[in-house]
């Protein structure tokens, strides 16, 4: 299992440099995990930088892996993971979700860096 962070996403959707390191993952939607955090991410950021338009197609591109909404539960594993590793509430409700799927988490957030199953990508 795969999760893209929005970070991934948005590279991809942007056609950065980066885009083609996480086309396999975000092709492979059988086995891609979106937290409900990264769409949230993933449409602020490109209704901002790109339009409606582009949001709307990031949006139809998630809804076609397994969306997995913030549970109590993995908020408060993600809770635990913030303090011990020093993330940001998105990056820990990510990687919380990574770990309740055993997924490899695929991204170019520093903050990532280093981390077990996580394919990291600098940008």
């Amino acid at each position: 299992m795969n999760v893209v962070d929005s970070s991934g996403w948005i590279a991809f959707f942007a056609d950065t440099k980066n885009a083609n390191a996480f086309s396999k993952p975000l092709q492979d939607t059988d086995r891609l995990i979106v937290p409900s955090i990264v769409v949230y991410e993933v449409s602020k950021v490109l209704l901002r930088g790109q339009g409606e338009e582009a949001a709307i197609t990031a949006q139809a591109h998630m809804q076609q892996a397994t969306i997995v909404d913030l549970t109590a539960k993995l908020a408060s594993v993600a809770a635990v993971l913030s303090l011990e590793l020093r993330l940001a509430m998105a990056d820990s409700i990510i990687l919380a979700t990574a770990r309740a799927f055993d997924a490899t988490v695929w991204t170019q957030d520093e903050h990532f860096r280093g981390l077990p199953k996580v394919n990291y990508f600098a940008t």
